[in-house]
């Protein structure tokens, strides 16, 4: 699989979850089909118009757990780009407040940072521009930093948490400007928006922590993340050459995940700069699942991308997807809060891009 990626060294509440539905500006109806019609099908379905659906659950594990600590957020078009998509999951620690403080914000800050990314340069070319100016990976990894020190600032407590964030946009393939920059003018009676023949998509993903984003690409899973573990060799020897204690798997005795946001009394230790990757999405891609570690404990890469696979053969719809595997980590004995999000991508949109080529 073509892709990049770096690791910088330096669960019962409200959740906040949302899809922005496309504007129904500009949207063509299909044949016969009234202005009220469209309407409609864009207040029952938030995904109407793109090239991707969202479906998430979420279990408190009431045998184990007493409160729910997860936070979820999606959002489409996200930084005011079409058919972009957020993505995130954030599993708190010692409390909810970070990771509902992450749930409310770092959507918000990640957006500013590429619209500020756009303007750093006014001699930046069309194409940086359309591409978010500056490497997403870097965004990110500025966005996490930033996080964990307003977290700090703001007395979040002993809270903390890990956090999984994946972004999917549009991005020109070469230097050269398009004749339409978002896309082709033309309208689809599908998709709102039609990437043009100088696009590829792409998929950003970062995280801290234990958290997991896993890709189903030709019938197999391909890890996204890392595990920021007590039992990583690698986050150990951090830990200790900045004079950390790695006992009984745990830093100082105390965190089993080396990296997180928050947790501010270790952060000379537990440090925030997240691993992220980039990956070409294709049309060998099919989906995306995004879970905190209440399903990995019992559930692996495979299995879990096995059974969405199959699940889809009879049921497309992510949400029931999710369910299912949310209810399967349930069944395999897990002893944690569970969130489980799958992004469906639609292969169709790369025939239709095809078909805007040809045109």
């Amino acid at each position: 699989m073509q892709d990049s990626h770096s690791n910088s060294s330096q669960k019962e509440g409200s959740k906040s979850s949302y899809a922005e539905a496309p504007n129904s500006e500009g949207l063509k109806a299909y044949p016969e089909e009234k202005e009220d019609d469209i309407s409609r099908r864009i207040k029952n379905d938030p995904f109407y118009g793109l090239s991707f659906r969202v479906g998430v659950a979420e279990n408190k594990n009431i045998v184990y757990r007493d409160k729910m600590e997860d936070v979820h957020t999606y959002i489409a078009n996200f930084a005011e780009r079409l058919d972009w998509g957020y993505f995130a999951i954030f599993d708190g620690h010692a409390g909810k407040q970070t990771a509902r403080w992450c749930g409310n914000n770092l959507h918000s800050l990640l957006e500013q940072e590429i619209l500020a990314s756009e303007h750093t340069d006014d001699k930046a070319d069309e194409a940086s521009k359309a591409n978010g100016g500056s490497d997403m990976r870097e965004n990110l990894n500025n966005v996490f930093v930033r996080a964990d020190e307003l977290i700090e600032k703001q007395n979040s407590g002993s809270s903390g948490c890990t956090a999984v964030v994946a972004v999917l946009g549009w991005e020109l393939t070469n230097g050269s400007a398009p004749e339409a920059p978002q896309g082709q003018e033309k309208s689809h009676p599908k998709y709102e928006y039609v990437p043009s023949p100088k696009h590829k998509r792409m998929l950003y993903t970062s995280n801290v922590g234990d958290s997991r984003i896993v890709l189903y690409r030709n019938g197999k899973s391909y890890r996204l993340t890392y595990d920021h573990k007590a039992s990583d060799v690698n986050e150990m020897n951090r830990i200790r050459d900045t004079g950390g204690l790695i006992m009984k798997n745990r830093v100082n005795g105390v965190l089993a995940v080396t990296r997180s946001l928050g947790d501010s009394y270790m952060k000379d230790l537990v440090i925030g700069n997240p691993f992220t990757t980039s990956t070409e999405i294709t049309p060998d891609d099919e989906f995306l699942v995004l879970a905190c570690d209440g399903l990995w404990d019992v559930i692996s890469d495979d299995k879990a991308c096995q059974f969405i696979a199959d699940y889809f053969k009879s049921n497309s719809d992510p949400h029931d997807a999710a369910q299912k595997l949310c209810q399967l980590a349930m069944d395999n004995s897990t002893t944690d809060n569970v969130t489980v999000m799958i992004v469906k991508f639609d292969k169709d949109i790369f025939n239709v891009q095809k078909g805007a080529t040809q045109s």
